[in-house]
């Protein structure tokens, strides 16, 4: 009994600790990533055009910011669930839908006019918060549950 209240605190400590690293991540955005659109999309974005932008320098950034999250969002799920089959599902998933959500993002910012605007924010949204987790976790919990 003892050991269990143990390593529940541990437990609870570990995702305290993963979920203010996540908290970081957006708290230093401006400062550790290059993104012309978080200035666009703080404005009246819905008339205005696309900014202007380095497409290397916002590619690595938005995978870089994209893999902590994912990093960080993979370690809570390990913590709570204890399952590397779970945490690797997870991964794989994360890695497809980054596939997925960078390649519609550099298509509608470059071939598509600003009318669309609103779709590459949603778009840019998923990439750069850990919207996947809040996803995630409840779908496990559901998919354990029914087992």
């Amino acid at each position: 009994m003892q050991r269990e209240k143990k390593n529940n605190r541990y437990k609870i400590i570990a995702i305290a600790i993963l979920v203010l690293a996540l908290v970081a991540v957006r708290a230093l955005e401006t400062q550790l990533f290059y993104d012309p659109f978080a200035v666009y999309f703080k404005n009246d974005y819905l008339s205005l055009p696309f900014p202007k932008f380095n497409t290397a320098s916002l590619f690595i950034s938005m995978t870089l910011r994209y893999g902590l999250n994912t990093l960080f969002s993979v370690a809570i799920i390990y913590c709570l669930f204890k399952d590397w089959e779970i945490a690797k599902f997870i991964t794989l998933l994360y890695v497809l839908f980054f596939i997925l959500l960078i390649a519609a993002f550099f298509l509608l910012v470059i071939l598509t006019d600003q009318y669309n605007n609103f779709i590459v924010f949603y778009v840019r949204r998923f990439l750069i918060h850990p919207i996947l987790l809040l996803l995630f976790i409840p779908a496990i919990f559901y998919q354990k549950k029914m087992k």
